[in-house]
This record gives C-alpha cells, structure tokens and sequence, in this order.
C-alpha cells in the first residue's frame, strides 16, 4: 500500500473528512515519526510496533567492481520491530 492508497481509504472510511484534511493527518504523523527518530527517539504504537534507530559502525567493505577495499563511515538505520497484537493478526489461522 502507498501512501496516496492508504489517505484514499482513510478518507473513505471517513466521508465527514475532507481528503485534504486527512492527507495532512498523514503527513504529520510522518513527519512526527521521522523528527522523533532523527532526535534519536523511539516511536511506539502499542499492538502495531515499534520504530527505532540502530548504528552501523565503520568497517572495511569492497567495491564490488574493482573488488577494492574501502572504508565505509559509520551510519544511522531506521529500524521497524513488530508489535505482539500485529503478529498474531499475520498469524492467525483461518
């Protein structure tokens, strides 16, 4: 689902919202999500899952061309983790 999908069936389970009102809901809670983890913030929305960063340290990769060794610098992941009530829901059985 993308995002354009998922603010088309938000506004149609909500016809008393305009769909620009409900496009604006999602942005923010987006761009919330992404300011709390650029802060170094975790993000829990209780039975969905959790959003929060991990680092990778420095190390030596290879340039997959030439097979030369270079340094790659240190960074910052987005990381997802799955709440409880969200994976019994992918598991139930029918």
């Amino acid at each position: 689902m993308t995002k354009s999908e998922l603010i088309q069936r938000l506004a149609e389970r909500n016809p008393h919202l305009y769909q620009r009102d409900v496009e604006r809901i999602v942005s923010t809670v987006f761009d919330e999500i992404a300011a709390a983890l650029s802060r170094g913030d975790r993000v829990e929305l209780r039975g969905f899952g959790a959003f929060s960063v991990k680092r990778r340290g420095a190390r030596m990769g290879r340039n997959p061309r030439t097979g030369a060794s270079v340094q790659v610098g240190e960074k910052h992941i987005p990381f997802f983790k799955t709440g409880k009530e969200l994976r019994e829901r992918l598991n139930e059985r029918p």
